[in-house]
């Protein structure tokens, strides 16, 4: 953990893990970029528009043995509409992304880059389409392609693993199994290509706490701690 004052406006920030080397201020949104010890402002990033969920900064969360707090969130606009990735930070120091689509959650964690073979990772680095239903195999599991878009960034808050400004795009590739098991590709604007692994949770699976409330939603009794 370290903490420190934003080079652009002298506000307090705190990074809680040295793998993520990027932090937006709450106080001016600049985008800090932490080198070793060396912090560098490197640009406003847009704020989070409202939106109707019970997710914020702070909700704390368990997957299987190993609880978690939402530290980061990107959110994400495609041609059909938007959506939020909140970077979950775990007691053991790694991170997962919770996708959060119209009042549907899934925790995904990134696999190793040999997971996805060479062929597909080259396929998607040149901008070849992929088409519904194709199977791919990540990790030795075969997934069934549901979805694929390009997608813009409209914001970005917290820390984060990367620099999500305003207009970042990527294309992002959904993948499901027959039994429900789901899986994200994604490929940056910089042409490198990442594969998620995960499934579908419910806010009581996510054992999810530190939900935020709001007109016409029924905060769950177990969530209001």
């Amino acid at each position: 953990m370290l903490d420190a004052n934003c080079p652009n406006c002298g506000a307090p920030i705190r990074f809680r893990s040295n793998d993520l080397p990027v932090k937006v201020c709450d106080y001016c949104h600049s985008s800090v970029l932490r080198t070793g010890g060396n912090l560098q402002a490197i640009g406003k990033i847009a704020e989070v528009p409202d939106d109707v969920s019970p997710m914020q900064l702070g909700v704390r969360g368990r997957d299987g043995a190993h609880s978690f707090e939402l530290i980061g969130r990107v959110r994400w606009r495609y041609a059909d509409g938007a959506w939020n990735e909140w970077l979950a930070l775990f007691d053991d120091g790694s991170t997962g992304w919770v996708g959060e689509s119209m009042g549907r959650y899934m925790m995904l964690r990134q696999v190793d880059d040999d997971a996805l073979a060479p062929v597909v990772v080259d396929h998607i680095k040149a901008g070849q389409p992929i088409a519904i239903d194709t199977l791919i195999t990540i990790g030795g599991v075969d997934y069934a392609v549901t979805d694929s878009k390009q997608v813009t960034c409209v914001a970005s808050e917290g820390e984060l693993p990367f620099n999500a400004p305003l207009g970042l795009t990527a294309t992002s590739i959904d993948l499901m199994t027959p039994d429900g098991e789901c899986a994200s590709i994604q490929k940056d604007q910089g042409g490198e290509v990442e594969a998620y692994v995960g499934r579908y949770m419910s806010l009581a699976e996510l054992n999810a706490t530190g939900l935020r409330s709001f007109e016409g939603w029924p905060m769950p009794a177990a969530a209001r701690a």
